[in-house]
């Protein structure tokens, strides 16, 4: 059964799944990996999820504050051996009803043409493609995606 925990990004368990993420990034975006790089520091965020199945961490995701209304999606990952099983749908859900709780009324994220299981993940749940923003905008492997939250 998997087990979802809210936390924080100093998660020891949460620290070692973005390190597995920037490792598996590192090699998907190839040279394009250190302009991403930057703007995926985990030091700034205050809201976490950690998905275990049986006691282990499997998955990870986090929201950032982006304006008054709008959450940022950032971190999502699955641990190879665990994609498949609908975690990664567990996990945006319950960062999505986060950002509800807290008041926001949307969530946006950017995610590169280089994934495309993270690109059929976010429009099976209901995110729709928006113009590229702030430093994504203009930048032609990086894809863009926005969900109301509140209708």
């Amino acid at each position: 059964m998997t087990t979802l925990f809210r936390t924080n990004a100093q998660h020891a368990d949460f620290i070692e799944l973005v390190s597995q993420l920037d490792a598996d990034l590192a090699v998907r975006d190839g040279r394009d990996h250190a302009f991403y790089h930057q703007f995926n520091q985990i030091d700034q965020i205050k809201y976490a999820v950690v998905a275990y199945l049986d006691d282990q961490p499997c998955g990870c995701g986090a929201i950032k504050q982006l304006d008054p209304k709008t959450m940022e999606v950032k971190r999502m990952f699955v641990k190879p051996q665990h994609r498949g099983k609908k975690m990664a749908f567990q996990i945006l859900n319950e960062l999505e009803q986060w950002a509800a709780e807290l008041g926001f009324d949307r969530c946006v994220l950017e995610t590169g043409y280089k994934q495309p299981e993270a690109i059929s993940l976010y429009e099976k749940s209901g995110y729709r493609i928006i113009p590229n923003y702030g430093q994504y905008a203009g930048v032609a492997n990086s894809v863009c995606f926005e969900k109301r939250l509140k209708e």
